[in-house]
């Protein structure tokens, strides 16, 4: 795999830490903006990227690059992703996918006529405590209670409450807690459960951005609360409750670093699975034996995942109290 990034912003400083982890990939090219181009001149230099851009076309255009990492911010997504895969490019890109489930069908349809592979960048799906814990569930069924928190004081809430909105607390951006962390919780119900038959998103509004609150899912029988919040401190615990015994962890939904199953009248064992020590890192090397195999049956199985995922996203949006 061939990438080329276009960002530069802290996702991609993050993922850098780990890019010599990624098996089969090379960084060829980044693109920022002009604002941003000292930045990414020093990315490259620090992580000996061959080519920096401050427009996306060109490096859109470089034939050394057959996959894009779209990590811009939110709002962004879909037009760049759109025109990564214009331009021929495999696409990794960051979540929230986009704004909506009919942009998602649209980005999958020109992909799949272009015989082109689109993933989003969710890293708690390609973890192997994840994974574990989906061969878990079957053991502590029936499944009744659900309830899941992303809990992080943001490092921008302080300049957010002095009138500096960054983006991720912008609401013309796609900013706030649903969309920047509850995303997380989101993917991890809608993967090990399905589509709910009824959203609510109960919101803390603040200067016209939710920066917390609580997404509860109805099933036939089962209930999910999904927490999030970008304005609390809080080291956070969820559960997965049913009538054999539980599943619970503590920290990021995000990243799952260990986990506990608890059956009734047994010991608890706990399990810390994941291969990599950085969360990034088991995703990419997922994306990069997808796309060097061109395995399109895994894209398409990794997509269920995300449409559905955007399909309780809108309607959490769209419920929003």
């Amino acid at each position: 795999m061939k990438l080329g990034i276009i960002g530069s912003g802290m996702i991609v400083h993050d993922f850098l830490t780990t890019a010599d982890q990624i098996k089969n990939m090379t960084i060829t090219a980044i693109s920022s903006t002009k604002r941003s181009e000292k930045i990414a001149q020093d990315l490259a230099q620090q992580y000996h990227i061959a080519r920096t851009y401050t427009d996306n076309d060109e490096l859109l255009a470089d034939p050394e690059v057959d996959t894009v990492y779209v990590a811009v911010p939110n709002f962004l997504h879909y037009e760049v992703a759109k025109a990564a895969l214009e331009h021929g490019k495999n696409v990794i890109c960051e979540k929230p996918f986009v704004q909506s489930t009919a942009e998602a069908e649209e980005l999958k349809k020109l992909a799949d006529e272009k015989d082109l592979i689109i993933v989003e960048a969710i890293t708690n799906l390609y973890l192997e405590n994840f994974k574990q814990i989906k061969a878990e569930i079957a053991k502590i069924a029936p499944i009744h209670i659900i309830n899941l928190n992303y809990t992080q004081y943001s490092s921008r809430y302080d300049a957010f409450l002095t009138g500096k909105i960054a983006p991720v607390f912008d609401p013309k951006k796609d900013g706030g807690a649903l969309m920047d962390l509850n995303i997380y919780n989101i993917h991890l119900v809608a993967a090990l459960f399905g589509l709910p038959d009824q959203v609510q998103y109960y919101a803390n509004m603040q200067k016209g951005v939710d920066t917390s609150g609580i997404l509860h899912l109805s099933y036939p029988d089962k209930q999910a609360s999904l927490t999030a919040a970008k304005d609390s401190y809080v080291t956070p615990r969820s559960f997965i409750e049913g009538e054999k015994g539980s599943i619970y962890f503590d920290g990021s939904t995000g990243t799952l670093d260990n986990f506990t199953v608890e059956m009734r009248n047994e010991k608890p064992k706990r399990y810390s699975l994941n291969k990599y020590p950085h969360r990034m890192a088991a995703e990419f090397n997922a994306f990069a034996q997808m796309i060097n195999q061109h395995d399109t049956q895994k894209a398409d199985s990794a997509f269920v995942n995300t449409l559905e995922t955007m399909q309780i996203l809108t309607k959490a949006r769209n419920s929003m109290i």
